[in-house]
């Protein structure tokens, strides 16, 4: 596969990802935020399952050779980002939620650095504020003192930990995934997760009540688009181009939600497009081959 499809695949993962922050209100109207987590992944890994079965992949091989590292890949970038985003998501706001989130490929190209060795290229380095300045026009709707407005609360903190949580996983995953597999990888992470997940909601107290039409279908959503295709694509990411230059797509998350929001009946204000045009910059210039850029 050459760097254009695996370009083209990350995108669609920060797609489906600013979907998930629209489509979140929807299911945590019905659900608490551990049942909301746990019932996305124990159906998101049973479809991957499916999938994988289908596909004739060795699920018990990889299983038996590399079961602590999913373990550790699950912990990680599956329960510890999901009741950490679920939970957030239930006491902040969604510009807040996509602010933090925002700081994500800074954080992960760091940690990079740090653990892996990764160092940053020059388009790369330009690439980062540009598109930081196109999330931060996005939220702000043009106004960017809206951004010295935004409070923190304990919502935030939590967020701000998934986070960290997230540019974690990344570096981890760049360094301890399997060779071989990106679906049956995935699918033993997301196992993994789930079952982690599951367990905690089942220790919580709280019950698993019916859900509506609306929580329904956004969490039908969510756990094929969200997450079997998010997580698949985003680890292809990871293995083909490196922790620090897969993050630079996070940045595409916002300016997703602002699409999809217009969908809804919020439609983007010509600041907000100016924001994702800005965001759109920084990851082409992030893209761009290395002959292009003096410096790489």
């Amino acid at each position: 596969m050459g760097t254009t499809p695996v370009y083209l695949l990350v995108t669609t993962s920060a797609f489906f990802w600013g979907a998930n922050f629209v489509l979140a209100g929807f299911i945590l109207a019905d659900l608490p935020p551990l049942w909301a987590a746990a019932l996305r992944f124990v159906l998101g890994a049973a479809l991957m399952l499916a999938i994988a079965g289908f596909r004739r992949e060795d699920i018990l091989g990889l299983l038996r050779r590399h079961a602590r590292t999913y373990l550790m890949l699950g912990a990680v970038g599956i329960t510890a980002f999901n009741l950490l985003f679920f939970a957030a998501m239930g006491s902040t706001s969604a510009d807040n939620g996509a602010l933090i989130m925002a700081t994500n490929p800074l954080l992960t190209t760091l940690l990079a650095a740090m653990l892996l060795g990764e160092r940053p290229t020059a388009r790369h380095l330009i690439a980062l504020p540009v598109a930081l300045a196109g999330v931060a026009v996005v939220i702000a709707q043009g106004d960017i003192s809206r951004l010295a407005s935004l409070r923190v609360n304990h919502g935030d903190l939590l967020m701000l930990a998934a986070n960290v949580s997230w540019a974690l996983y990344n570096v981890l995953g760049r360094r301890y995934m399997p060779q071989g597999s990106s679906l049956g990888n995935t699918t033993l992470i997301m196992v993994m997760g789930a079952a982690l997940l599951l367990s905690v909601a089942l220790g919580s107290g709280t019950t698993l009540e019916p859900i509506g039409i609306k929580a329904g279908l956004a969490m039908a959503v969510m756990v094929t688009g969200g997450t079997v295709l998010a997580y698949l694509f985003w680890s292809i990411g990871i293995m083909r181009l490196g922790a620090g230059r897969t993050a630079i797509f996070l940045n595409l998350v916002p300016v997703s939600a602002m699409i999809i929001g217009a969908g809804f009946g919020t439609p983007p204000t010509m600041a907000q497009i100016a924001g994702g045009i800005l965001v759109l910059g920084g990851v082409t210039i992030s893209m761009l081959p290395k002959r292009r850029l003096t410096g790489d």
